[in-house]
């Protein structure tokens, strides 16, 4: 995490860096059902980060204090992870496992979703976007004694590119580099990795690609100990990469805690890796404790069974906090959205899409059913980010409007089916069935009939994502670097089943801007893309939430980030 390097970096500089950049964005009204006062999550942040950096709170302290410290920090997550091997993951919940296992060359900054020093100090690039030299940190190790050094970073390029045919190369298995490298082998916009001694490498890429460092912040994009890979990760042609011995019983990376054991489905049980580069962790050992419901989440809080959880919901808030519980906001950098099918008529028809814009109240339904800072959406990037537009089509609240272009595209009777997820909280979409309600409400009082299809997430996805048999539906994406092909990248630059959108001039625009070698040429490019999105209008997007955690008062040292690029080696937690 980002507190690694502030111990030897000063965070006030890198922090108020980006608070310029959004100051003003992140402090909204409360949502109705919270009872919580405004909410400024970036303002919360760097204090929190400040507080770590100047050991605030601190184990030590304690200590001299008379306080004990505990011998493991528990946390309850949603769900358990899909896969210890993060090359072959895309969700948060393998991922946030693998940010204490493993390190990439780069980490988010503080707060932000920006590259910060991790195991790689320095780097820079060439104007053509397509070479990037990187400075190594030395004295660093595996967890199994290997060393890392620049032979293990190009071992790895070369091993991400090389994945065996079949599975492991399938967008669903190895999403992160077959979306962002655009294939393997001779297909890849990898080209090259060399070395010049023990700490010097050279990455070549065959095409520009302006975000490349910002992107190796992903968890997929992690170290791995080559040793370990060939001796228990070795994958036939057509296998399942997700089963190997690898990656179910032998992850290895660098960072601040290693594999113990994993119950599937009950939890992982991570030890501190003593020899970490950067100091041992200052809690012993760590277990990730799978509870699927967030009601239960909370009474495992309440009870001691966790000291922490993720994605409290919403009416959940007010009730933790008046029992004294430490709520810390996770800046947003997400977007949640009503996707609109446009294979399934009559969505294909942009009246009516535009009229379902128009229909829903978009900033009640952040207040109704979402944490406190969560803001209304106008286009599918947050503010933040490099190519948002302050001049998208907006489709404001407007019932008369949504009637009228019903009625002139014919559809004044319209019944559309609805698609949403059961059993699951995301950071986006902390309470589906709420978010469906709202929108129900809003689509039936301009005389849309809605017809409910609710599904459990991993059946849901599958539909969504797999065919074309779904009209209308809620989702979301947590952006994973700072860049808008993260956010429109990934939804909106080919056709997909999830939209049934096929504007071949969206398409090239987003390849367009892609293909520029440095952010401020992309710029431009991308707001042009995010006007011909918002005029083209696939989908409508919502909101950007703010995730809230919960804690309990003996933990200290957890700071958040909006990336979720939260290692948990500052962490304390004190024996009550």
């Amino acid at each position: 995490m980002a507190f690694r390097t502030l111990r030897r970096a000063s965070a006030a500089s890198v922090i108020a860096l980006y608070l310029l950049a959004v100051s003003g964005c992140g402090t909204t009204d409360p949502p109705e059902n919270s009872g919580q006062p405004d909410v400024d999550a970036q303002q919360e942040c760097q204090d929190l980060a400040a507080q770590v950096e100047d050991g605030e709170d601190s184990a030590d302290d304690r200590n001299d204090a008379g306080g004990e410290t505990a011998d493991t920090f528990i946390f309850g997550s949603s769900a358990s992870p899909i896969t210890l091997n993060p090359l072959h993951a895309s969700d948060s919940d393998s991922f946030r496992v693998a940010h204490q296992i493993f390190e990439t060359l780069v980490e988010a900054e503080p707060c932000g979703p920006g590259p910060s020093p991790l195991l790689a100090t320095d780097w820079t690039s060439s104007d053509d976007g397509k070479t990037f030299d990187f400075t190594l940190r030395d004295d660093v190790t595996f967890h199994d004694g290997t060393e890392f050094d620049a032979d293990v970073v190009c071992w790895n390029f070369e091993h991400w590119n090389n994945q065996p045919e079949g599975m492991a190369q399938s967008a669903d298995i190895t999403y992160h580099w077959s979306t962002l490298f655009k294939g393997f082998g001779d297909d890849s916009i990898y080209e090259s990795c060399t070395t010049s001694g023990d700490s010097e490498v050279t990455i070549e890429l065959n095409e520009p690609f302006a975000s490349f460092v910002n992107a190796l912040a992903i968890p997929a994009f992690s170290m791995q100990s080559p040793e370990a890979l060939e001796k228990w990760g070795q994958i036939e042609d057509g296998g399942d990469p997700t089963a190997t011995e690898y990656a179910t019983a032998h992850p290895t990376g660098t960072g601040p805690y290693q594999f113990s054991s994993w119950n599937r489905g009950t939890s992982v049980n991570l030890t501190a890796f003593d020899d970490y580069w950067d100091g041992p962790p200052k809690t012993p050992h760590v277990t990730i404790k799978t509870i699927e419901d967030p009601q239960a989440r909370a009474d495992a809080l309440r009870t001691g069974d966790v000291d922490a959880f993720d994605l409290v919901a919403p009416g959940d808030v007010p009730g933790l906090r008046d029992e004294d519980f430490t709520l810390i906001h996770r800046p947003s950098y997400n977007i949640q959205y009503l996707g609109m099918n446009q294979a399934a008529p009559p969505l294909d028809d942009l009246r009516v899409r535009q009229a379902i814009a128009h229909a829903i109240d978009r900033e009640q339904l952040m207040k109704s059913t979402m944490t406190p800072g969560s803001e209304a959406a106008n286009q599918f990037v947050p503010p933040v980010t490099n190519g948002y537009s302050d001049d998208v089509t907006e489709y404001e609240y407007d019932p008369e409007k949504a009637r009228q272009l019903l009625e002139e595209s014919g559809y004044e009777d319209l019944t559309i089916e609805f698609n949403y997820p059961t059993d699951v909280s995301r950071p986006y979409l902390p309470s589906p069935q709420d978010t469906f309600n709202q929108i129900r409400n809003d689509l039936q009082s301009v005389g849309i009939t809605v017809v409910p299809v609710a599904d459990q997430w991993s059946v849901y996805l599958s539909k969504i994502h797999g065919g074309e048999d779904h009209g209308i539906h809620v989702l979301g994406w947590t952006g994973e670097y700072n860049d808008a092909d993260s956010f429109l990248g990934a939804k909106f630059s080919e056709e997909t089943p999830e939209f049934g959108f096929t504007d071949q001039e969206v398409f090239d625009q987003l390849a367009e801007a892609r293909g520029l070698p440095t952010p401020e040429e992309q710029e431009p490019a991308y707001q042009e893309a995010n006007e011909m999105i918002m005029d083209r209008l696939p989908g409508l997007p919502l909101g950007h939430g703010v995730p809230v955690l919960a804690l309990a008062p003996r933990v200290s040292g957890y700071v958040p980030s909006p990336v979720e690029d939260e290692s948990w080696d500052t962490v304390t937690v004190r024996e009550e």
